[in-house]
Parts: C-alpha cells; sequence; structure tokens
C-alpha cells in the first residue's frame, strides 16, 4: 500500500513519457537508455551508489579528495546570497510547466512538502536524517513511497541549483524552496542557516531503511509499528501513516502515535501540532483513482510515477492516494486549519483514491467549503482531514494547543517559524557551522556554549602541572586521563555533529551516570587542584583534553599538539541521546557476530573515525587504560577480573603505549569466557590469564579489520603515528569553524 505524510500538497507524474519512449524496447536497451538520461539528460536524479565503507565525510579535517572538494563548496557558499535564491525560487513557484500544471498556479506547497520531506527524516536516537547532504535524491530515500513524485519538484528546481553552482547546494536549496515558499504565501520567516554540504551517494541513508543494514541495526518485525531508534513507524515513512495507525481510521489510536513518533524528532506537544497546522495551511492530497502512482524511481528509473489514473498530472494526479484540499485558501498562510478542526464535525469515508479520509459533516442547508480547483477547467474541490489530523481532535492536550493556534494568530505565527527553523536546522550541528553571518543567533536546540575564556591559561605550565601529578604516581593516572579524555571525546556524532569534548559535559548528567564512565570522578577530582589553580582561565574541557595528550606521551606516544580555547557547558543538556555505542559489549552468540560486525563498523563511521584510526585507539586503550572499577575500551582488559588489592593484581600496572594489543590478539587461541562475578562476557586466551573484550575479538573476523591489526602487529611506529593523528582528530572534532573549517586547522 503506497502511503505519504501529512505534506501531502501537490503530486506529479514523469515530464519524461512523451520524450523518452523506451517500452518497445528491449529490457537491455531499456537499461542503456535508462542509464544515459539519467547520468546525462536528467542531472537532478542519480542511480544509486553501493553502499560505502568510510565514514561519514561531513567531518572538518578529512585527508582525502573529498575533503578538498567540500572544502570548496562551503568556501563558495559563503558567496551565494540566499535571499536572491530565495526571489529565484520564488519566480518558479508561479511559472506553471506542462509536464506537471501548479495547483492553483503555485508550486509552493509542493514545495514546502519537498522540504518536509527532506529534513523530516531526522532521528535523534543516531543523529541521521534531516537535509544534510540532500540525500533524498538517491536511494533509498528517493524511493520511499512518502517521496512519490518529489523527482518533479527537484527537476523544476533544477534551473536555480544550475544558476548558482557548487556555492548552492542542493540541500540548501531544499530548505531554502520552503522558506521561500512559506513567505511568499504570508508565512512568518525566522531565518536560515547554509552551508549543507551535499553527499556523494546514499550510503548514509542505507540505516534508513529498507536494507539489510537496517534490518541488522534497527529492525522493524511489523510494519506500522517500528520502534526507536528508528524515526518513523513504518520504513518509507517520514511521519506516521496519516491513514491512521496500522491504515485504521481510529484517531485515538493515531494521537499515541503521533506523540511518539514526533518525540523522535525531538518535537514537543506544541511544536508538532503547529507543524502539522502550518504544513496543512496549505495545498491538498491527491488520489484521483485507486490505481496508484506506478512504479517508483528505483522500480523505472526513466518513468518514474507516471502515475496510473488518466493524464496522471493536475486533475488526475495521484501522490497520496487521498483526496482533497486542507483549506478553502491553499496558497494562504492562516489558522484556517486549526478552525475547520474545532469548528466541524467530521466523519470517514472512503476517498477516491481506495483510503480512509475524513470530511466535515454538514447541518441542513450548509454548503460544503470549497477550495479553488487545480485547474480551472474542474470543479472547486472539497476541503477534507487526514486520521492523523483529526487525531488532534481527540487528544486532550492537541485539542487545547489546536484552540490555542485557532484564536491567536501571532502566537501561532511565532510559534511556526521557531519550530520550522528548528525542523530543517536539527541536523547542522551547532550555530558555528552555518556559513552565513546573518543566520539567526544559536537556538536552545544548538545547546550553545559559552564564550571560551577571554584570556587562556599558559598551557605549557598547566601541561607541567599534570607531568608533575604523573611523575608522583604509581602508573594509574595515565589509565584514568587516558580514559576521562577518551570518554568525554567519544561522544561526538558526525551525523548530527552534537557531542565531543568542547563544553565537557561529561561532568554532568546524564554522562556522568552512564555506567560506562564509572569512576571517571576519580580521574576529575585528580585533576580539580590544576583546575582551581588556574581558575576561570582554564576550561574543564581543555584540561580535560591535555590530561589525556599528557597522558598518552609519558607512556610513550609521539608528541601530540594541542589546541586550547575550549570553554565549559553549565549543564549536560544535549547529551541525552549520545551514549557510546562502542563500549566492548557486543557478546551476541557466534552466529550472530555478522551482525555484530555491522554495529561495530556503524559505530565506527558515526564517530567520524575510519576504521584504522579507531583500531589504533582501541589499542592505546588496551595498552594504557585505566586499571581499576573501569569499563568501555580504555580498560586493561584483565581488570576486568574479580578487584582485588592494589598489590595482589594479576597484571602489571605500568602504563607502556605499544602495538601489544595486536600482537596479543593475533598470536593466541580466544574462548569465550564469563568472569565469575559480575558476569561479564569476554574472550579468554587459550591456558592463560589474558583477556579481551567482545569487541577486540572481532577484530579477527573480518577481512579489512584484521589486515589492520597484522599492519600494526608489524610496525610499533605506524601503530604510534595513528593514535598520535587519531587521538588530535576526534579531541579536536568539535571545534567547528563553517560547515567544514575547524579552528585547530590553523
Amino acid at each position: 500500500m503506497v502511503i505519504v505524510t501529512m505534506f501531502s500538497s501537490t503530486v506529479m507524474v514523469t515530464m519524461f513519457s512523451s520524450a523518452v519512449m523506451v517500452t518497445k524496447f528491449s529490457s537491455a536497451m531499456r537499461t542503456i537508455l535508462c542509464l544515459v538520461f539519467l547520468r546525462i539528460l536528467y542531472p537532478v536524479i542519480a542511480l544509486p551508489y553501493p553502499p560505502s565503507p568510510q565514514a561519514p565525510n561531513y567531518l572538518p579535517g578529512y585527508p582525502d579528495e573529498w575533503a578538498f572538494t567540500t572544502r570548496q563548496q562551503a568556501e563558495a557558499a559563503t558567496k551565494v546570497d540566499y535571499k536572491e535564491v530565495m526571489k529565484d525560487i520564488v519566480e518558479v513557484m508561479t511559472n506553471s510547466r506542462d509536464f506537471w500544471p501548479a495547483d492553483n498556479g503555485n508550486y509552493g506547497p509542493l514545495f514546502i512538502r519537498l522540504t518536509w520531506h527532506n529534513t523530516g527524516s531526522y532521528r535523534t536516537s543516531d543523529g541521521r536524517g534531516g537535509a544534510d547532504g540532500a540525500r533524498q535524491r538517491f536511494e533509498p530515500e528517493r524511493s520511499w513511497a512518502d517521496n512519490t513524485n518529489l523527482d518533479k519538484a527537484r527537476a523544476l528546481l533544477w534551473p536555480v541549483k544550475q544558476k548558482y553552482g557548487q556555492g548552492l547546494s542542493w540541500g540548501d536549496l531544499f530548505v531554502l524552496a520552503g522558506n521561500a515558499a512559506f513567505e511568499s504565501m504570508g508565512g512568518p520567516y525566522f531565518g536560515f542557516c547554509g552551508g549543507r554540504i551535499d553527499a556523494d551517494d546514499g550510503s548514509e541513508s542505507v540505516q534508513l531503511g529498507p536494507s539489510p543494514e537496517q534490518e541488522v541495526l534497527m529492525p522493524c518485525k511489523v510494519a506500522g509499528k517500528c520502534q526507536e531508534p528508528l524515526g518513523a513507524n513504518d520504513i518509507g515513512l517520514i511521519y506516521v501513516n496519516p491513514e491512521g495507525h496500522m491504515g485504521i481510521p481510529d484517531p485515538v489510536a493515531t494521537a499515541r502515535h503521533v506523540r511518539e513518533v514526533f518525540a523522535r524528532m525531538d518535537m514537543n506537544d506544541s511544536e508538532t501540532v503547529a507543524l502539522m497546522g502550518g504544513g496543512h495551511s496549505f495545498g491538498g492530497t491527491h488520489g484521483a483513482c485507486p490505481a496508484g502512482a506506478g512504479p517508483s524511481p528505483r522500480e523505472d528509473p526513466v518513468n518514474p510515477w507516471p502515475g496510473l489514473c488518466g493524464s496522471g498530472k493536475g486533475y488526475d494526479a495521484f501522490t497520496s492516494g487521498f483526496e482533497f484540499a486542507f483549506t478553502t485558501h491553499p496558497t494562504t498562510f492562516d489558522v484556517e486549519y486549526f478552525k475547520n478542526l474545532i469548528n466541524f464535525d467530521w466523519q470517514v469515508h472512503v476517498g477516491p483514491g481506495g483510503r480512509f479520509q475524513w470530511k466535515p459533516i454538514l447541518n441542513e442547508g450548509m454548503d460544503a467549503p470549497t477550495a479553488p480547483a487545480n485547474d480551472g477547467r474542474y470543479p472547486r474541490r472539497y476541503i477534507g482531514a487526514l486520521t492523523s489530523d483529526i487525531a488532534l481532535t481527540k487528544d486532550e492536550a492537541y485539542m487545547k494547543l489546536v484552540k490555542l493556534y485557532a484564536s491567536d494568530q501571532k502566537l501561532f505565527n511565532r510559534t511556526w517559524s521557531h519550530v520550522w527553523y528548528k525542523l530543517t536546522t536539527r541536523d547542522m550541528g551547532p550555530r558555528t557551522r552555518c556559513s552565513n553571518d546573518d543566520a539567526p543567533p544559536p537556538q536552545w536546540f544548538q545547546y550553545p556554549l559559552p564564550d571560551p575564556p577571554a584570556q587562556l591559561a599558559d598551557f605549557e605550565e598547566v601541561k607541567q602541572k599534570l607531568e608533575e601529578v604523573l611523575d608522583d604516581d604509581t602508573g594509574e593516572a595515565i589509565g584514568m586521563f587516558t580514559r576521562l579524555a577518551w570518554q568525554c571525546s567519544s561522544t561526538f556524532r558526525s551525523t548530527d555533529y552534537l557531542g565531543g569534548c568542547n563544553g565537557a559535559r561529561i561532568r554532568f548528567s546524564p554522562q556522568k551516570d552512564w555506567a560506562v564512565n564509572i569512576n571517571v570522578v576519580s580521574a576529575i577530582d585528580t585533576l580539580e587542584p590544576i583546575k582551581e589553580e588556574f581558575g576561570d582561565n582554564l576550561s574543564w574541557a581543555d584540561l580535560i583534553i591535555l590530561a589525556g595528550n599528557t597522558a598518552l606521551e609519558k607512556a610513550g606516544g609521539k608528541s601530540l599538539k594541542f589546541c586550547g580555547g575550549r570553554t565549559d557547558a553549565t549543564d549536560g543538556k544535549g547529551s541525552e541521546h549520545l551514549h557510546p555505542k562502542i563500549t566492548g559489549k557486543f557478546s551476541e552468540p557466534l552466529v550472530q557476530l555478522k551482525d555484530s560486525m555491522v554495529q561495530l563498523k556503524d559505530s565506527i563511521g558515526i564517530l567520524s573515525l575510519t576504521q584504522r584510526e579507531f583500531a589504533a585507539l582501541n589499542g592505546a586503550g588496551y595498552a594504557v587504560g585505566d586499571l581499576r572499577d573501569c569499563d568501555g575500551l580504555f580498560c586493561r582488559r584483565n581488570s576486568f577480573q574479580t578487584a582485588v588489592a592494589n598489590s595482589e593484581r594479576p597484571y602489571s600496572t605500568t602504563s607502556n603505549l605499544s602495538n601489544i594489543f595486536f600482537l596479543t590478539l593475533l598470536s593466541e587461541r580466544w574462548d569465550k569466557y564469563t568472569i565469575p562475578d559480575t558476569g561479564k562476557q569476554m574472550y579468554k586466551a587459550r591456558g592463560k590469564d589474558q583477556l579481551m573484550l567482545p569487541t577486540d575479538f572481532l577484530f579477527l573476523l573480518d577481512p579489512e579489520l584484521l589486515a589492520i591489526v597484522q599492519d600494526f602487529a608489524a610496525d610499533n611506529d605506524l601503530f604510534l603515528s595513528v593514535v598520535a593523528s587519531a587521538w588530535t582528530k576526534i579531541s579536536n572534532v568539535d571545534r567547528f569553524k563553517g560547515p567544514t573549517g575547524n579552528v585547530c586547522d590553523q
């Protein structure tokens, strides 16, 4: 069943069926024509690329050709006048094209749907989704049922993209299209944060599904009942089934799922109702007959979604399968949507597209409210509603907000403008990543940090104090300091640029309460006298990173360059979804280790590290990690044995950074082992008291990881070099300066 979301404003059919006649050709010829057409004649749509094994590439300091390209894009973006872009978009909006006629002569509602369906895929669980990358151009997103006919919206915007070239990314253009549409139709405009960098393929959407990786990482056993970490409750939807939960037109049950799914996008009740009301101020839905939209781009990339109702466009268009206008003024931003929900009683019926939809119950003598026809040659359109709309009237909290917005246009305008900015910007990270100076000031959902100290401490003096602590120590401080710095930095997510050690939120809940951070407070307490000595000139964030650097060097690592100037957060907000995904606890049966490998590589990518960099840091944690009351990767593995007095420990407290992890991993045979007193699952060397975490054991099972293990086992200097570069990278990755820049690169 083809279902789309609430922003089902304008449906479209292919502009190419008359231009490229392939139905009479052989299958092979169709394939050839398809490839030529998509790659040469129609640059807006690209064929799906195979998933890339690399870490996500939206990273500062990426040492490859891609990084050079993205920096060129970011530099070019600074020269684009986004206000001029919006003017050009408005011109496109009111220039109806024969290949896909504009409803009521205005593509604005279509562009709003395009923006929503690019940005609304964002989810808090892992930071994936959103418009950054513009991955809706690629599989799997471009063939989602919810994105039916949005290929035509992208085609309409191609002249604007072509005009501005590399400086205007598709991601920025998709967001600006919605902004321009709202503003031109009377909606409030809060602002724009530019600097989205386009992806080369859809590999970073693979985990959104449907895909084998998604089934491993976040399976959905029953369509319509998908749970977190998935964003929607059905694969291929942006939000919920608008026909009703599980296709049943039950507004009460649907209201519960609306709240749950919008919460996965970090939206509260007032934001949810505002988003739905703002989106449904415009346009309508399209489902002229039950036949449907036709094959998706994945199924027929030459002639996708041709529409199987009559001409397939205009009056005959099919996008969602519903058929009605949301309000009587489909190109005007107002609060009629809310007033209609209040003023009418509604009854469910089956529309011409075969979907459950709702119509107002009319008293005797009352004329049915209608909107202008999409095309003047046809009758006016009746207004209607989706089950997800009616759900707002069946939930007490939602209904209060419906009444509030219906009675206060100014309040609704203010709420709408802010939540739309949040929706379109949530995946961009801190305000410092915006490319335009006129972007709005930092918003709460960007978790802004205070300015760094006006006068920074003398970091050489701080380092001397740290060295004194390490010199007076029996060896434990090296493990404490490196683990603290790693746990602080490894919260970073390259998917939405949250986390990292800048802010030192590890001092606050929820981070300090995570089981993986057990006993990090001991390291913080050890550093407290140094922090007090240097006062406000030394942030905790700088002290934690410098302590880790100094400890690694003390253990025999290469000299590390320190970049100061971090600042401290005043609370732990923004950490709720940043719990490290790699803590060494993969303990599935051997038959499921393949799935564990997918999880491991996915987590490495989110961290912004390559597999080689992660392997090096994992090896460092094994060699010099913490010695007691420890959890995570920066722990000596044998420290997980039953706790005994320091003098009785069956392992050395000497901290020497070397490739011992890789040598040990290759030289022993490993069996599954359970720590007797704690039940912790590990691997034990056959006939020896040497332990490895399940994560460590995975390095032997994957050919790419095994090759890295062998490289490091054969060359200790190579290992030390990669540790130094990877440690510096993860320590500085959150020091943003524009979309791709980093303050530490100077």
